[in-house]
């Protein structure tokens, strides 16, 4: 149930002098719109993952892998439909190949966005229609030195900047949906993301393990998580409601700069008409939006491979 400022037909009501008062009982021909959620879910974050193997479809126990992440968006998905049984929610595969989900095991109630070939990457299906964004299995930025399996896109990366503010996966993500005026309400994953990410866009987080070592983890059980999750969902929505929570938004025009492990990378990136080489192994180019600059920085990760 929305706040009382998304209920159509307010402002009418008002202004043929309708009581206060009579909007919490039936009043003829009112409406509710209904919530309409965006759900990214990476896989190293999720409870119970706790290797890297376990993050790859040729690893031991990826198949385990698929299915903690399935359980953990069938129990958000859950636990929004149970606040609001006429929700939109939609689901994008983002870790890897963007295949990892149980496409006949998520609830069937939810839209699912599969395959990796996609220029919104991790985004792809998100626009302004949409309330808000949870990130689900999400890890650290690369550098982090207590996170788990931190990175940013891939290992090739060790460094993204948008506008001089140093962020992961999660706030470029965060940056694009705030650009459509999309707040995060919810994101969970190992101790390092959780505290990044509530420190950079003051949202809601959960916590799904800490970091052992960079490549080692010390594990919540997967049920204590979904408990978790459930907990955090329901704050998110609360607060969503209450309109507590404010766009990422770093702006337009978007300076984003990238640096590399190699330089190989920065020198094969110099084709791009406006790319400028700000050393040896960083690039920085001036987009006129955080739409152009996320297409942008998936590009240099994700499809340009040296």
């Amino acid at each position: 149930m929305l706040g009382l400022s998304r209920l159509v037909g307010l402002r009418g009501l008002t202004a043929l002098g309708v009581c206060l008062p009579l909007l919490f009982g039936v009043v003829p021909g009112s409406a509710q719109e209904q919530v309409r959620i965006f759900i990214s879910v990476d896989l190293e974050g999720i409870g119970g993952v706790g290797t890297s193997a376990m993050t790859s479809s040729t690893g031991k126990d990826y198949a385990t892998a698929r299915e903690l992440a399935t359980n953990e968006v069938n129990t958000v998905v859950d636990e929004i439909f149970s606040r609001d049984p006429g929700a939109e929610i939609v689901v994008n595969d983002s870790h890897g190949d963007h295949q990892n989900l149980l496409h006949t095991r998520l609830d069937p109630r939810v839209v699912y966005i599969q395959g990796s070939i996609k220029p919104l990457g991790m985004l792809q299906g998100l626009d302004g229609t949409f309330d808000g964004v949870i990130f689900l299995g999400y890890h650290a930025k690369a550098g982090d030195p207590d996170g788990f399996l931190a990175h940013t896109g891939t290992g090739s990366v060790k460094g993204l900047w948008l506008n001089g503010v140093e962020v992961g996966e999660g706030g470029m993500n965060a940056a694009f949906a705030g650009s459509h005026g999309v707040p995060v309400i919810l994101a969970a994953g190992d101790s390092a993301a959780a505290a990044e990410l509530e420190d950079l866009l003051g949202t809601e987080t959960v916590t799904t393990k800490t970091a052992e070592t960079p490549a080692a983890a010390r594990l919540i059980h997967p049920e204590r998580v979904r408990t978790l999750l459930r907990e955090g969902v329901r704050r998110a929505l609360v607060r969503l409601d209450e309109g507590g929570y404010q766009p990422f938004v770093v702006g337009a025009p978007v300076v984003v700069r990238m640096r590399f492990a190699t330089t190989i990378h920065v020198d094969v990136l110099q084709s791009i008409p406006g790319m400028r080489k700000v050393d040896g192994f960083t690039v920085e180019y001036t987009a006129t939006s955080a739409d152009e600059a996320y297409r942008l920085i998936r590009l240099m990760y994700r499809f340009v491979t040296v």
